[in-house]
């Protein structure tokens, strides 16, 4: 896909064989990319997508409608393509699989043997996805990102570059998400995903989601004179249950502690210089403020460079998709900001 807007917009596909859970599984994810990586190639910025997000996070989908972070990438905007190679790459199992403009790897997707995975698909972490990402990086010819960002799902993708190797992501913004799988997700989400999207399918387990994302103040205002219905079978159209599913299956392996103790990691990111952005909203159903504010202060305390902002929404989780504008200049903050030599080391 070609976008007026952005010069040096392309689209590929990272196809690489990979081990997961002992199974070898080939795998094809597209991605694309806006701007161009400079001569140093120390511009790049890598953008994580949310749950069902898709790789198409600037510029306009197919339909001509805004992609989810358009407000954001672009030429003059927050993570501006006149300075900055930006590249966002869809996960394994990517819920918008049915679209056809989406390459992922997954259990609707062949295996080697001609059929579909299905439930045969080998389980995977975040892990494994920071594995593939770093591929991205290599194929690019990349040696660092100048930044790692992205909002909910997206957030902890970029967490999980922080806690594992932050020499090479000296820059990151984790925005509505959380450092911890807390008991919203873990003990009520989860389970309840599971029980909708047995009695309810597809469209069960996307209104679940809407309304976790939304709350009731935010279905409310969105949908006090729209009708929800018309909304529910737009997002419905290109997504796969059994994508969805797996995604949320991704969520529950979230376990930043299990990669170094919570002090081994303040540690290092103040070591190297990192900088550390977080953004919250109050009333998030899926993310509650208090769990990043505790670990925004407990990091500043242990002398990381970390800036945590909450910004007030009615639209709650979907804010960083939805008001754009209230992320967008420290977004642009964080990206202009230098980090010490020891972060290039």
């Amino acid at each position: 896909m070609q976008n007026s807007e952005f010069a040096g917009t392309a689209t590929f596909v990272l196809e690489r064989e990979v081990n997961l859970a002992g199974v070898h599984v080939p795998m094809r994810l597209g991605a694309q990319s806006w701007g161009t990586l400079n001569a140093a190639k120390d511009n790049a910025v890598l953008v994580c997508h949310y749950y069902t997000g898709i790789m198409r996070a600037a510029g306009q989908n197919p339909d001509g409608t805004p992609a989810w972070w358009a407000p954001l990438i672009g030429p003059g905007k927050a993570i501006d393509t006149d300075r900055f190679f930006v590249v966002c790459m869809n996960t394994p199992g990517n819920v918008q699989s049915n679209d056809p403009t989406v390459v992922t790897t997954g259990p609707d997707t062949l295996a080697p043997d001609g059929q579909v995975w299905g439930e045969r698909f080998p389980a995977w972490n975040f892990v494994d996805l920071h594995g593939l990402q770093l591929e991205l990086m290599r194929e690019l010819g990349v040696p660092r990102w100048h930044a790692v960002v992205g909002p909910s799902l997206g957030g902890m993708q970029a967490l999980y570059w922080a806690a594992l190797t932050p020499e090479l992501a000296p820059r990151v913004a984790a925005l509505i998400t959380s450092p911890r799988l807390g008991p919203v997700l873990r003990d009520v989400f989860m389970p309840l995903m599971r029980d909708v999207s047995r009695s309810g399918g597809l469209e069960g387990a996307l209104r679940l989601i809407t309304y976790f994302g939304l709350g009731s103040d935010g279905l409310e205002h969105l949908f006090r004179a729209a009708d929800f219905g018309v909304y529910l079978r737009s997002r419905s159209g290109a997504a796969s249950l059994a994508h969805t599913l797996e995604i949320g299956k991704l969520v529950s392996t979230y376990d930043l502690e299990g990669i170094a103790a919570q002090d081994d990691l303040f540690a290092r990111w103040r070591d190297l210089g990192l900088r550390l952005l977080t953004m919250n909203v109050p009333g998030d159903q899926f993310f509650p403020a208090a769990e990043m504010r505790e670990f925004a202060r407990a990091s500043a305390r242990a002398g990381v460079n970390h800036t945590h902002v909450e910004v007030p929404s009615v639209l709650g989780h979907l804010a960083a998709l939805m008001e754009t504008e209230k992320f967008a200049p420290h977004l642009r903050a964080l990206l202009d900001k230098p980090v010490p030599e020891a972060a290039h080391a």
